[in-house]
């Protein structure tokens, strides 16, 4: 592999957010008419991964992208401070280095995009990365479930502020959703936004519990709207997460937002993607739908525990020829 092939993944200019979404005021007529064509959907998804085929040394570059932009997570009853520790290792040292030196990409600095765990291990993790520019990012808002009292969620996103956490991964209120209380969805996040302060907000929709497309797009709308920096698939706990065609229809409302404010939002889906194959698919829909702007890790995430065990057993395949055990590569 040619380092020029992998460098030519940071072609794309890393985009500082230093404006964050400052939202806008909620108009229900920009939602009022969405009303989405699941077959349409469904037919171009399955279209997308057909168009580009990614090989060789172009399929390894990619990879190593992709590594860029994994939420590196832990949510588990489980998680001690060991395990965390080990996690923050393995974000700022993903790759082994023997790999990286096959591939000639040592000077490349490839790390995760951030460390994603619950609000009782960010000083932990925060003292792990110290010094690595990898931020920490925590659940909040009652995570999975939202079912807590608003005053607790906002309470809940000042302390993992205050604790160091940079960004805040929060759920919103599916049942006002369900029942179409958009209104409500708008005020609910507006706080989460203000509460979040300088850390950014990163609205969770748990698509596989909104029931249809047409609320998944409207969702995605109003969270824009009130200030979210990111509008993200899952929680991962669903029995639903993150799917191609949900995909879609969220990175195309971050378009129109785009194109009605001039605003860039952020996509993270999460929860079952855990092969490398499914990372180049997404990576390949960011790339058709919203352009190389939006493939960097400021607009752009992955929330994964196993994604990157899987992404590094295909690197060394590439190196080596041959398919390494999965506990070689080991994610804490």
């Amino acid at each position: 592999m040619t380092k020029k092939n992998v460098k030519n993944t940071k072609s794309v200019k890393s985009v500082e957010l230093c404006h964050r979404n400052p939202g806008i005021e909620f108009d229900l007529a920009l939602i009022s008419d969405i009303n989405i064509n699941r077959s349409a959907i469904e037919r171009r998804t399955a279209s997308l991964v057909k168009r580009r085929t990614v090989k060789k040394d172009y399929q390894a570059a990619w990879l190593l992208k992709a590594i860029t932009f994994i939420d590196l997570t832990t949510l588990s009853g489980d998680d001690t401070p060991g395990k965390v520790r080990r996690l923050c290792q393995k974000a700022k040292q993903p790759v082994s280095k023997e790999i990286l030196a096959a591939l000639d990409v040592t000077d490349l600095n490839i790390k995760t995009g951030a460390v994603c765990v619950y609000h009782n291990m960010i000083e932990t993790a925060v003292t792990a990365l110290k010094g690595s520019n990898i931020p920490v990012a925590a659940v909040s808002t009652g995570f999975p479930a939202g079912q807590s009292l608003h005053s607790i969620k906002l309470a809940e996103i000042a302390a993992s502020v205050a604790d160091g956490a940079e960004e805040i991964d929060i759920v919103i209120s599916r049942e006002k959703v369900l029942t179409g209380d958009w209104q409500g969805i708008y005020d609910e996040v507006k706080s989460f936004r203000h509460a979040c302060g300088d850390a950014h907000i990163k609205t969770i929709l748990a698509t596989g519990e909104l029931a249809t497309l047409t609320n998944v797009a409207k969702a995605s709308w109003v969270c824009m709207m009130a200030g979210a920096d990111f509008i993200k698939t899952s929680t991962g706990k669903e029995p639903v997460n993150a799917t191609l065609p949900v995909s879609l229809v969220m990175v195309r409302a971050i378009r129109a937002f785009y194109e009605l404010t001039g605003v860039k939002i952020g996509y993270k889906p999460a929860g079952g993607v855990q092969t490398a194959k499914q990372a180049l698919e997404y990576i390949i829909l960011m790339k058709e739908e919203l352009g190389n702007d939006w493939l960097v890790p400021e607009l752009f995430r992955f929330g994964a525990s196993s994604l990157l065990g899987d992404i590094e057993r295909q690197l060394e395949h590439y190196v080596t020829g041959s398919y390494s055990a999965s506990f070689r590569h080991a994610i804490s």
